[in-house]
């Protein structure tokens, strides 16, 4: 089981998770964030590697939170084109195809590796949807999606584990492809979700951004950090929201706080 709410209000911690993030201010060495830095898209194809398709759940909740995703079909035969950057193994592009034959989704993942899955998944079509792999900081989306050719880019879970610093890169990116007045649908890691206050003492890069023990990163968003840099491309703000959920363990009795950043912005 577990509740959700909306909001703009932060997770209000305890005393002792307060002091816990207080203590921990020790940055990992400048030697070592460079080394995370140029070995990102090592660790992520290690990471598909050891945990093929099976790590993540296949996301069928995308199209109850974003209503874009269902298309309103103006014609019978309208297509809704879509680009999920960082697709990941699929797990949000396989339900979306399935469950509306109108779309045509351009995907792409920083990971050879996670390309290669999804070309082998027997769902995966080249009439339905282009694959490609792409660092979304430096390869240039024009080389494989039209400019102005996508109704609705998906950024779900993606740009948290990019460097802060780069963050802008993608979206400038991600901008060329974006039809006028069409939206970019944002979930990712909220400020003090449980996945942040877990790590322990050594795994702090900078404010908000933390390294696992298998060398992936991962930022937590404030809703203001994300409002600037959005609007910073020159993107205009529809929602921009926390997400709060309790997830419920009832054979552990656990109750695990998770918090999300959900929003969405538009190109004028």
């Amino acid at each position: 089981g577990a509740f959700q709410k909306k909001g703009h209000s932060a997770l209000v911690l305890s005393p002792e998770e307060v002091e816990k993030l207080a203590k921990d201010q020790v940055l990992v060495s400048e030697f070592k964030q460079l080394k995370l830095e140029k070995e990102a898209q090592k660790n992520w194809d290690l990471f598909y590697k050891r945990n093929s398709t099976n790590f993540f759940k296949d996301r069928h909740w995308t199209t109850r939170e974003f209503q874009e995703l269902k298309v309103c079909h103006e014609f019978a035969d309208q297509k809704l084109t879509i680009l999920e950057a960082g697709c990941g193994v699929g797990n949000c592009l396989f339900p979306l195809l399935q469950e509306d034959k109108n779309i045509f989704a351009y995907a792409c993942d920083f990971s050879p590796r996670a390309v290669d899955y999804v070309k082998k998944n027997p769902l995966y079509s080249t009439e339905r949807c282009k694959v490609f792999q792409c660092d979304l900081t430096k390869d240039d989306l024009l080389d494989n999606v039209p400019a102005d050719s996508v109704d609705v880019v998906t950024l779900i879970f993606v740009l948290s584990a990019i460097h802060p610093d780069k963050m802008h890169l993608v979206l400038r990116n991600i901008y060329k492809v974006l039809k006028p007045g069409k939206c970019v649908l944002f979930r990712d890691y909220g400020l003090y979700d449980h996945a942040m206050l877990r790590f322990k003492s050594g795994s702090k890069l900078g404010e908000n951004f933390y390294v696992r023990q298998d060398g992936t990163r991962s930022y937590f968003f404030t809703e203001e950090f994300l409002s600037q840099l959005f609007k910073a491309e020159g993107y205009e703000q529809v929602v921009n929201e926390y997400v709060q959920r309790e997830t419920v363990n009832r054979k552990e009795d656990l109750r695990v706080p998770r918090v999300f950043l959900q929003s969405k912005f538009q190109k004028p």
